[in-house]
C-alpha cells in the first residue's frame, strides 16, 4: 500500500486537476466559528485523498464547457467521511469531472467538519456551509452560466447526510443571513447516505456531530426522514443492500417517506458493493451514473 502524506495550511489548488482553484467559501466572517489554528491536512492512500480537520470551508468549481451559452443545472458535492474526514477525490472531484462531462457544472465543498475547537456549535457548522454553498451558486448564478432553477445537492455517506439535512432543512436559513436567496436545493443526489440519527444510523457519523448523548431534539433534527414534507426536493438515491457501514435501510426508510408525501424518487440498489465504492462498483458492470445521467436527462437537468 502507497501512502504520501502532506499536511497543509492553506489547501492549493495543486491537489485539483482542471479545476479552477480554491475559494473561500466565506466572503468575511465566517460564522460559528472560533479562532483556532487552522490544522488542516491531507492524505492520498491507494489513490483516494482524504481531508482531515477543515476549520475554513472552501469550494473548487467545476464549470461544464459550454459552447451554446445556454445556462446549466449546477451540483453542490458534499464528500463523505464519517464527519471525520472528506474523501475528496473518488467522492468529490471524479464526480465533479463526470458531471462536467454531461454539461453540468459542479462544484465540491470542503464543508467544516464538526469540531468543538473551531466551532461554537459543531453540529450546525456543515449545514451552515451547505446552505451557504447554495446561496454562492444562486448569487453567481449569471456568471457562471447557472440556470437558478437547477441548482442540486449530492453527498456520499455522511456528506449524503448533510445533503439530506440540506434538503429537508432549507425553510430555516441556520446562518442567519436572511437575505432572501432561495436555500431550497431543487433536487437531491445521494449515494449510499446516512439519513437517519435512530439505531440504524452510522453511529460514527452521528457521535462525530452530536456527540456521544445526543438528546431527543438533536435526534429528532438531524433524522431527515422526520423532517420530509410535500416541499422536499426530488431525489435520486444509490445503496448496496450489503453495505454494513451504512445500512440500506436508511435509503429505503427515506424513500418510504418521501413518496408517502408525494416527492419523486429514483433509486438503484446493487445486492452488492458494499459501502464507499464511488463512482465503480466493482461487484457489478452496472454503473450507477448511466442512470444518474438518464435522470438528469428526464428530468430536462441537461
Amino acid at each position: 500500500m502507497k501512502c504520501v502524506i502532506l499536511t497543509l495550511f492553506a489547501m492549493t489548488s495543486s491537489l485539483f486537476v482542471n479545476a479552477q482553484g480554491d475559494t473561500n467559501l466565506y466572503a468575511g466572517k465566517i460564522p460559528n466559528y472560533k479562532e483556532a489554528p487552522n490544522l488542516v491536512s491531507s492524505a492520498v492512500t491507494d489513490g483516494i485523498t482524504r481531508i482531515s480537520n477543515v476549520s475554513i470551508p472552501t469550494y473548487t468549481l467545476f464549470l461544464a464547457p459550454n459552447s451554446g451559452k445556454t445556462p446549466t443545472a449546477f451540483v453542490v458535492i458534499c464528500p463523505g467521511g464519517g464527519y471525520r474526514i472528506l474523501a475528496s477525490s473518488h467522492e468529490g472531484t471524479d464526480i465533479a469531472k463526470k458531471l462536467n462531462d454531461m454539461g453540468v457544472s459542479a462544484m465540491v465543498l470542503y464543508y467544516r467538519l464538526p469540531n468543538d475547537v473551531n466551532q461554537v456549535n459543531k453540529e450546525l457548522a456543515p449545514l451552515q456551509d451547505a446552505q451557504q454553498a447554495i446561496r454562492t451558486v444562486r448569487n453567481n448564478a449569471k456568471a457562471w452560466n447557472v440556470d437558478p432553477t437547477k441548482v442540486g445537492i449530492m453527498g456520499f455517506s455522511a456528506g449524503g447526510h448533510l445533503a439530506a439535512t440540506t434538503a429537508t432543512h432549507f425553510e430555516t436559513d441556520y446562518i442567519g443571513v436572511n437575505d432572501g436567496v432561495n436555500l431550497r436545493p431543487d433536487f437531491q443526489l445521494l449515494i449510499y447516505p446516512v439519513v437517519t440519527f435512530r439505531d440504524y444510523s452510522h453511529a460514527g457519523s452521528r457521535q462525530s456531530l452530536v456527540g456521544n448523548n445526543p438528546s431527543e431534539a438533536q435526534i429528532h433534527m438531524f433524522s431527515n426522514e422526520e423532517q420530509v414534507t410535500a416541499k422536499t426536493p426530488p431525489a435520486f438515491l444509490v445503496h448496496a443492500a450489503d453495505d454494513k457501514a451504512v445500512p440500506v435501510k436508511n435509503s429505503l426508510a427515506y424513500i418510504e417517506k418521501l413518496t408517502s408525501h408525494g416527492v419523486l424518487v429514483d433509486y438503484v440498489q446493487y445486492a452488492k458493493g458494499g459501502h464507499g465504492f464511488g463512482l465503480t462498483n466493482k461487484t457489478t458492470p452496472d454503473r450507477w451514473f448511466d442512470d444518474l445521467a438518464n435522470w438528469f436527462t428526464a428530468n430536462q437537468l441537461r
